[in-house]
C-alpha cells in the first residue's frame, strides 16, 4: 500500500526535539487555590457593591459625616473604582500573564478582574479576562519550543 492511500492508518512519530510545546495550564493544585480565591473576590465585590456602596441607609449615614469603619471602606472602594484601579490592575496582570505565563500573574489578574467586573470597571476587566483566556494558549515558561524540523511520518 502506498502512504497516500493508507493515510488514515499512518501515525505521526514524534522525536524528542519535535514534540509540541506544553501549554500553560494551571495544575489541579493551582486550581484548588485559584478557584476559591476568585470566588472570595467575587463574593467580596458583591458584598461591597450591594451591601455597602448601594445601600441607601449606609450611604446617607456616611454622607452625614458618620465616622465608622464601614464608611471608610465605602469611601476607599469608591475612590479605587472611580480611578479604575481594579480594571487597570487586572489588565496589567493579564498582559504580564500573556507575555510570560505564571501562576502569580494569573491569580492577580483573575482576582482583580473579579473585583473590577462587579465594581464598575467592566470594560478593562472584561478585556483582562479575554487576555487571561488567551494566555492559556501560551507556551509554559519551563518548556522550550525549539524543534529540529518537521515531525517524521511512519506507516503503521
Amino acid at each position: 500500500m502506498t502512504p497516500a492511500r493508507n493515510w488514515p492508518m499512518t501515525r505521526l512519530v514524534m522525536t524528542g526535539a519535535a514534540l509540541p510545546p506544553k501549554l500553560f495550564l494551571p495544575s489541579r493544585r493551582d486550581m484548588v487555590v485559584l478557584a476559591p480565591l476568585a470566588l472570595v473576590a467575587l463574593g467580596a465585590a458583591l458584598f461591597l457593591r450591594y451591601g455597602i456602596i448601594q445601600n441607601t441607609p449606609i450611604g446617607l449615614a456616611c454622607e452625614a459625616s458618620e465616622e465608622s469603619l464601614t464608611c471608610t471602606v465605602r469611601l476607599a472602594v469608591i475612590l479605587l473604582f472611580v480611578r479604575s484601579v481594579f480594571g487597570w490592575t487586572a489588565l496589567v496582570a493579564a498582559i504580564i500573564q500573556l507575555i510570560r505565563p505564571s501562576r502569580v500573574a494569573f491569580g492577580i489578574g483573575l482576582i482583580a478582574a473579579m473585583l473590577g467586573l462587579v465594581l464598575y470597571n467592566l470594560r478593562l476587566s472584561a478585556l483582562a479576562v479575554a487576555l487571561l483566556v488567551l494566555s492559556l494558549a501560551r507556551v509554559a515558561p519551563h518548556t522550550k519550543a525549539a524543534s529540529a524540523g518537521p515531525p517524521a511520518f511512519e506507516g503503521g
